[in-house]
């Protein structure tokens, strides 16, 4: 009898597999590590080329919007300053308002987020040729450009937010979420040379017309320059609308290529949340946690500065230094720099740290900005110039999408048990720099309006040209040099990364194995 309860049990045990056997029974070869999750380059790309669309469109309006609606769609620069801050506050408050709406989304077959990006496409491409068109009534023209400005941000909103949070999803390992952060920089910082060249190139081979005497009378105006100034303005019209179209086309290839190309995939320990956490709590939690208070507080300043001058460079760059036909190229070599200097900003980063790439980057725009601030308009010494900027602007485009994840992690390790905040974390970096942005260009413009701006005009008053060269250099050197002081705050440095690092893997290789033992109880239990 004993010997056959032996022989019954080892019987039993020779038909069970080795995964499912106890744990003092299993053989000590049987647990191999687990290898990491490597993406291929095809991955990579696939993933960097969905940030195109926002830098294309997001750089052409950045540009080219301003001067757009002073000088070719004739709108007042007060009404003009109304548009651009109104559109840039509400893209900023769709911001988390979108991410609420993903943070309640349900996985679907094609994920969480991806389904933003497919239906919101279609209608942002249409809502962004119509803010390049010029309808034919004044009455009301500046509502028309104020309502299909604030449509298409919220569509676009609609594509980069859950695009944004995507990083999270594409990769467990860090290394890779940072390679693939690298490769959407350089793409990224292309589809900004993208947007330039072309919206620039082909407007600028357009005659803009301008008024000599912006004073003059109405009857001086209705003579025979008169209608070559109409006909002037309407080509620069249409070169507009044919960069839109150019554009959008970009806009839904680069959609397609990452919709077919990227797989979102969850974390294994947050398939084991009971229940989602609610949006609010959730929004506290994010709000309260100290390394993202400070990293977005720094980069508020260093953005705000950058977006300073990009919103006034083409003023700038027509105006002050009075090189009216050279702006698109010059703005072309600054994004040339930058696409170039990303990988070298890579290594850098990896070498030598984020912090430290941080403080270097960002600041080397400082002495090219004052050079600008002091010398007198010269285009060779401009051009050199925008090609030393454009180092400082790849800096400023990667580091701080490369070290939000790091923040994101630092999250998951004070809050093991909380998921689903990667939107949150996302769309509040991007609502606060937006805002901001929306503040800096409607003040801007005002202050372009009490200084005497005149719509057309071939030439501005000296009040104007000195507040341009204020908005593009002094007043980025201020927000910088504030930016890079509240960076001394920030505590996640290289050691920390290590540390936060090796306690997510653990973190995961325990959540995969109790996943594995659950698997393993089903499985005994249906054998027996």
């Amino acid at each position: 009898m004993a010997k056959g309860e032996g022989a019954e049990s080892g019987s039993a045990a020779g038909l069970l597999p080795t995964s499912i056997l106890q744990a003092g029974e299993r053989p000590a070869q049987v647990k191999e590590p687990k290898k990491k999750q490597q993406l291929s380059v095809c991955n990579k790309l696939c993933y960097a080329v969905g940030g195109a669309p926002y830098q294309v469109t997001g750089c052409a309006l950045g540009f080219f919007l301003q001067i757009y609606l002073l000088d070719v769609a004739q709108v007042d620069p007060f009404s003009a300053s109304i548009i651009l801050f109104v559109g840039r506050a509400w893209d900023a408050i769709t911001d988390p308002l979108v991410g609420f709406c993903i943070s309640k989304s349900p996985w679907t077959r094609l994920g969480r987020l991806m389904p933003w990006i497919i239906f919101s496409t279609p209608l942002a491409i249409i809502a962004y040729f119509l803010i390049w068109f010029v309808p034919d009534f004044q009455q009301g023209q500046a509502l028309w450009y104020l309502l299909f400005y604030c449509l298409f941000e919220t569509l676009v909103t609609c594509f980069h937010v859950p695009y944004s949070a995507l990083t999270m999803f594409i990769s467990t390992e860090q290394s890779e979420r940072d390679s693939a952060t690298a490769y959407r920089m350089t793409v990224e910082v292309l589809g900004t040379v993208l947007g330039t060249a072309i919206q620039g190139q082909i407007v600028g081979q357009a005659d803009t017309p301008c008024l000599q005497d912006p004073n003059a009378s109405t009857a001086t105006l209705e003579g025979a320059n008169h209608t070559h100034s109409t006909t002037s303005l309407k080509e620069t019209q249409n070169a507009y609308l044919l960069a839109a179209g150019v554009i959008a086309s970009i806009y839904v290839i680069c959609a397609i290529i990452l919709i077919l190309g990227v797989r979102e995939q969850r974390e294994p320990y947050e398939t084991q949340q009971a229940k989602p956490m609610s949006f609010f709590r959730g929004l506290r939690l994010v709000m309260t946690h100290g390394p993202y208070i400070k990293l977005i507080a720094g980069f508020l300043f260093t953005s705000l500065a950058f977006m300073l001058v990009e919103g006034n460079f083409a003023l700038f760059c027509t105006y002050t230094l009075g090189f009216r036909n050279e702006f698109q190229n010059l703005l072309l070599a600054i994004m040339l720099s930058a696409t170039v200097t990303i990988p070298i900003w890579q290594w850098f980063l990896t070498r030598f740290g984020k912090k430290m790439a941080v403080y270097i980057g960002i600041s080397s725009a400082v002495p090219f900005l004052i050079l600008v601030a002091l010398m007198e308009s010269n285009l060779i010494v401009t051009y050199v110039v925008a090609v030393a900027a454009g180092i400082s602007v790849a800096a400023a485009f990667l580091l701080p999408w490369s070290m939000l994840p790091d923040v994101i992690d630092d999250f998951h390790l004070k809050q093991p048990h909380i998921h689903g905040t990667e939107p949150i974390f996302f769309s509040f970096y991007v609502f606060f720099t937006k805002f901001a942005s929306g503040v800096s260009l409607g003040i801007s413009t005002l202050s372009l309006d009490f200084t005497g701006y005149q719509t057309r005009s071939c030439s501005q008053p000296a009040r104007v040209k000195f507040t341009l060269k204020m908005l593009v250099t002094m007043a980025p050197i201020v927000l910088i040099l504030l930016g890079l002081l509240l960076f001394k705050l920030y505590p996640i440095d290289e050691e920390k990364r290590r540390q936060n690092k090796k306690a997510l893997q653990a973190l995961r290789e325990e959540a995969s194995s109790s996943g594995c033992s659950e698997t393993d109880s089903t499985e005994l239990a249906s054998i027996l």
